[in-house]
């Protein structure tokens, strides 16, 4: 995999660069989503030089149950991805990816591996949506939905823009978010890998070894 160290601050900048729907449906071919990156975008992944805090995020799990985002994944590898059921494309192929790649772990890492989900369309991603919908990925994975502006606060931290849904020009309702994965390690915390979504399966199948144990991939 490729790989280079970034200052945070370069991906707050970048962050602004670029924002659009994931699955507007428009004409283009390209993935249409906020890809807050920088320039180089093509890396599937970025060692980053200052981690990332872990969001004091505390919102409504899968079983209806506040899930306290710091508390209840301390110490673990644990993986955080902002996006929505509803996601025609980027979402479901991310999660996917990761669930591939998880599952080539020793049972021992798979337990100790934390995957995140949350939402960025909490109006309709209910916990039963969530839950109904990631159980076709992983039964494991954690869904998490809340008040739309604590979930948007919680990804700006992580340099990730997200917006309210709203309407297409077809009158589709389409969540505009980041499409990053941050991988937060186990030993500090911190996250201190993004990946992109062009990241592959095999990319993730290739790191997650050194990020359960939380080295540098």
């Amino acid at each position: 995999m490729r790989k280079k160290t970034y200052a945070v601050a370069a991906l707050f900048a970048a962050a602004a660069l670029t924002l659009s729907a994931c699955g507007t449906g428009d004409d283009s071919n390209k993935p249409v989503a906020d890809v807050s990156v920088d320039a180089d975008s093509g890396k599937p992944a970025t060692v980053l030089d200052k981690p990332f805090e872990k969001p004091d995020l505390v919102l409504t799990d899968t079983n209806g149950k506040k899930f306290d985002l710091r508390a209840q994944t301390k110490g673990r590898p644990t993986l955080v991805y902002f996006g929505y059921t509803h996601c025609p494309d980027v979402c479901p192929l991310t999660m996917n990816n990761l669930a591939v790649a998880k599952k080539q772990l020793p049972k021992a890492e798979q337990d100790k591996l934390r995957v995140v989900f949350v939402t960025t369309d909490p109006d309709r991603d209910t916990p039963a949506a969530l839950g109904t919908w990631l159980k076709g990925i992983d039964s494991d994975f954690i869904g998490l939905t809340g008040d739309f502006s604590t979930i948007q606060a919680g990804a700006r931290t992580l340099g990730i823009s997200i917006e309210p849904t709203s309407k297409d020009k077809n009158g589709k309702l389409v969540s505009v978010h980041g499409t990053q994965v941050i991988a937060f390690s186990p030993k500090t915390d911190g996250g201190y890998v993004l990946y992109g979504e062009d990241a592959t399966v095999d990319d993730y199948t290739k790191d997650l070894p050194k990020i359960v144990e939380g080295k540098t991939p």
